[in-house]
């Protein structure tokens, strides 16, 4: 059956992984409300065409901190890929790479950043944990550096690690063939088995729970690539993320794995959005599958979207050539999406062009 749509790899995906798994990569925190959420909250905002516009040239390129990507779909960190499929972050980097677009790399991935970066050429970025040891952080840090990555996307959501039920109950933990190849020099990149869940523990003993602004600060006197800071919900917390450096926004609840009855990053954007006034640029992540889910995330403010689940169920189905399909499948839908409103380029794409739910007619332009 051919794929026509990002979402038809989660099913098969599901066949083909272990259980254990599946489920790590499927999975949210707790009741799971806002994993249901992050996908239900793009429903609720809807389309305001314009007509009769000459749509016949599209161009959906962008840049990115200074870098020019094909377009404002990019690929998140997600962890430990090398259990969707053999080749892992290397298939995902030559797919990202051939769509011309940025690929994030997982702290916790299975090749390491000097494997990523031997693909070949490309623009990528590396998240980072900050792990207690910060002798660590920083060797982690140059090594992303020197291995020619662009910038540093700093999750900052994670100080303990989200109650992920069926993890727990799975006892998940890294096969053992497999190892977090940028730690695997330090003895920190194994994963002890655990009466929960094995990577619940593993955070439990590495990531640093003091973690606080200043540290956003520090990590700057370290590197010159330019800090994300990901996991930003409030505008209050966009602020002082500017006020500490930051040189951009992510808006991620870490794909709902972290605090459950967070808002969806959809129905957060737009709050962190007013709060930067434009000094820095503003990205979301978390239940994208759709090019029309990319128009409505930059109709309220972001400059670009991140996946993340698509890319490790695409990967898990048919490796790179998923990959491939899922990032030309959401950039075919986005292209004809913003066609079918009336947009030629990104800067065209207006506040006016969508209506909220939440929202009542007297927001709407005045004809």
């Amino acid at each position: 059956m051919e794929i026509t749509n990002v979402t038809e790899y989660e099913a098969i995906a599901k066949e083909k992984l272990p259980k254990m798994v599946y489920d790590y990569y499927a999975s949210g925190a707790e009741d799971q409300w806002t994993l249901k959420e992050n996908r239900n909250a793009f429903a609720r905002i809807l389309f305001r065409p314009r007509i009769l516009i000459d749509v016949s040239k599209i161009d959906m390129t962008t840049t990115v901190l200074g870098f020019k990507i094909s377009m404002p779909i990019m690929v998140a960190p997600t962890a430990m890929q090398k259990m969707a499929h053999p080749e892992g972050e290397y298939a995902t980097a030559r797919a990202a790479s051939a769509a011309g677009t940025i690929m994030t790399l997982s702290s916790w991935a299975t090749s390491s950043v000097e494997e990523v970066a031997s693909t070949g050429p490309g623009i990528r970025f590396f998240q980072l944990y900050v792990y207690k040891n910060r002798k660590v952080v920083e060797q982690l840090v140059r090594r992303a550096e020197k291995a020619g990555f662009k910038a540093i996307a700093l999750t900052v959501d994670t100080p303990r690690l989200g109650r992920r039920e069926s993890d727990i109950k799975n006892r998940f933990t890294l096969p053992p063939n497999l190892t977090l190849k940028n730690f695997e020099g330090l003895d920190l990149g194994k994963m002890d088995e655990a009466n929960d869940s094995g990577l619940a523990s593993y955070v439990a003993g590495q990531i640093d729970r003091t973690l606080s602004w200043k540290d956003v600060q520090w990590l700057q006197t370290i590197t010159s690539m330019p800090i994300l800071v990901k996991g930003v919900l409030t505008g209050e917390d966009a602020r002082i993320a500017i006020q500490a450096g930051a040189a951009g926004i992510i808006v991620s609840n870490h794909g709902a794995r972290q605090l459950d009855y967070v808002p969806a990053t959809i129905s957060a954007l737009e709050e962190v959005v007013k709060a930067t006034q434009g000094r820095v640029p503003v990205f979301l992540d978390g239940g994208v599958r759709r090019g029309t889910d990319v128009f409505k995330a930059l109709a309220l403010g972001a400059s670009g979207i991140f996946i993340g689940r698509p890319v490790v169920f695409s990967l898990a189905a048919e490796g790179e050539a998923g990959v491939r399909k899922v990032l030309q499948m959401l950039r075919d839908e986005f292209e004809l999406t913003m066609a079918l409103s009336g947009c030629r380029s990104l800067s065209e794409i207006t506040r006016n062009h969508i209506v909220t739910e939440w929202e009542t007619p007297r927001h709407l332009p005045r004809l």
